[in-house]
């Protein structure tokens, strides 16, 4: 059986998203894969190189070095990039994936929702983008309010949809119990809910799981980041930026203290990112995951049919 077809069709979509980017004024750029800089996240673990007495890093994302690009006056920018990712493997996800990532300078989520909408409708021929708030998915998947809900509620809710949490749940801080037992009832039971008839955009998140997005100046218990699901597949992550270089040092600081409480190594700042900081511009950044929109458009429930090579062939 020829690959051909494959090829083709992920050429095709990469050019229709292309084709919409360029035509609305972004221009595509190319960043290094391997850098000495990253952005330390919880649970994802970067693929580590030697690099003659300095350690350096596939990136996980193009993040840093397209924050830099922004704090340089580049304008909106986006790119197809390699990423790569330390222990990941399944249906959705591998060690080496392609992401589509773009920042645009002034926009906001309401004017990212018509972008988003405009690339999944020529890709997948969706109609519309359903905008779901967190606290009334979870309501209405999960039976709770993540916006109000302490802990032990949190944990009443896990119980009552026989979620199994891992047995070192205990040993971890409050704060990151909070947030487990919330990702996983995000993962288990509202997810597999999301995008059925059109996609859903998902926002107005817990301020606690904020990331490096804003939070809303109107009410400071939820954070500017949304994720968008088709056919209950996570397909993209954003928000509306945090630039306060002091903010993001804090965020990032936090986010080691509990890799370290993890078992996890401590990962370095990325120092010359947090020095342009606050001279990026107000803006929205968005990462799609391009594999997965592949999968999605072919009707299959695997990256692995999405592309030729994967991290069990190479």
């Amino acid at each position: 059986m020829s690959i051909r077809p494959l090829l083709h069709h992920r050429a095709v979509i990469r050019s229709s998203l292309r084709h919409q980017l360029e035509s609305r004024g972004f221009i595509e750029v190319d960043t290094p894969v391997v850098g000495s800089e990253l952005l330390p996240e919880i649970y994802i673990d970067p693929v580590a190189l030697a690099h003659k007495s300095k350690t350096k890093y596939l990136q996980t994302s193009p993040e840093p070095q397209m924050k830099r690009l922004l704090a340089e006056n580049s304008g909106p920018i986006f790119q197809f990039a390699q990423c790569f990712r330390s222990d990941e493997r399944g249906p959705l996800h591998d060690t080496e994936f392609t992401m589509l990532e773009w920042y645009e300078p002034g926009a906001n989520l309401r004017s990212t929702a018509d972008v988003i909408e405009s690339l999944l409708h020529d890709s997948l021929q969706t109609k519309g983008l359903e905008k779901l708030s967190c606290r009334d998915a979870f309501i209405q998947h999960a039976n709770v309010d993540p916006i109000t809900a302490s802990l032990s509620t949190l944990l009443h809710a896990s119980a009552s949809q026989n979620l199994r949490l891992p047995s070192s749940l205990s040993t971890l801080p409050e704060e990151q119990q909070w947030s487990l037992v919330f990702e996983l009832l995000l993962s288990d039971v509202v997810s597999p809910q999301l995008g059925i008839s059109q996609p859903t955009m998902l926002d107005a998140w817990p301020a606690s799981e904020s990331a490096f997005a804003q939070l809303d100046p109107a009410n400071n218990r939820l954070s500017l980041r949304f994720e968008v699901f088709v056919a209950g597949v996570e397909l993209m992550n954003g928000w509306q930026e945090e630039i306060c270089s002091a903010t993001i040092r804090h965020r990032l600081q936090k986010t080691n203290i509990v890799r370290k409480s993890l078992g996890k190594p401590v990962l370095p700042l990325p120092g010359r990112l947090l020095s342009v900081h606050d001279n990026m511009p107000q803006g929205v950044g968005v990462a799609l995951g391009f594999d997965r929109l592949v999968m999605l458009a072919t009707g299959s429930n695997s990256i692995d049919t999405a592309r030729y090579f994967n991290s069990d062939n190479v």
